[in-house]
């Protein structure tokens, strides 16, 4: 895709490439990358880099138990295929999805939401907005990635459509509204739960695990 504008950020690709990002964090990541042309050219550019200063360090000798483990590991099944994208859900999302369609649960005012994983490190979920539809008012204790899959919404930060990552921290606060047109579908991660202003949300917030 060409018209994104708004995209992943060299930190973050660094610390995806080293394998240090939170699940969550991964997830939305290698999901933009399979969207944007431009930030899966920088993540090639920088991983050629690195394997260039690699190339020049010393190589250490193996250990004793080298052998007995290169064999386990060729001893070991391959993994099942990952899914393919569908629909407006790439790759890395349907393999969240274990290759079916969302499960949605209601929020209220026609907002759904699944939640596709969830530990100490992080959350991760989709959200289904309906167009117009406003998320309520909120900040961060933390940090929060969100991709857009299909449709768009606005906040104070800007504008946001297919392919599109909102990097929120917390010190942003806002009121995403999806935009006209078709439902706003995003994969939302956060390493902490939200702070929402209004008490109905803050009440519920247990309840719908935000």
């Amino acid at each position: 895709m060409t018209d994104i504008q708004h995209h992943i950020s060299d930190d973050l690709l660094d610390n995806y490439r080293a394998g240090s990002l939170p699940h969550a964090f991964s997830v939305v990541v290698a999901a933009h990358l399979s969207l944007c042309d431009e930030c899966r050219a920088r993540h090639e550019a920088r991983d050629m880099i690195g394997g260039a200063l690699l190339e020049g360090t010393e190589v250490a000798p193996l250990g004793t138990d080298a052998r007995a483990r290169i064999m386990a590991a060729l001893d070991t099944p391959a993994p099942a295929p990952a899914p393919r994208g569908s629909g407006v859900f790439p790759a890395p999302v349907m393999a969240e999805l274990g290759g079916r369609p969302p499960r949605w649960r209601m929020l209220g005012g026609g907002i759904r939401q699944q939640i596709l994983s969830a530990d100490r490190s992080g959350s991760l979920r989709l959200l289904y907005i309906p167009p117009g539809k406003a998320v309520p008012e909120h900040g961060h204790r933390g940090l929060e990635l969100t991709l857009v899959l299909q449709g768009s919404f606005a906040d104070s930060e800007g504008a946001f459509r297919r392919g599109d990552v909102e990097t929120a921290h917390d010190d942003i606060n806002h009121q995403p509204i999806a935009g006209p047109g078709e439902p706003c579908i995003c994969l939302a991660a956060t390493d902490a739960p939200l702070r929402f202003h209004a008490m109905l949300p803050s009440l519920l917030q247990p309840i719908f695990r935000i």
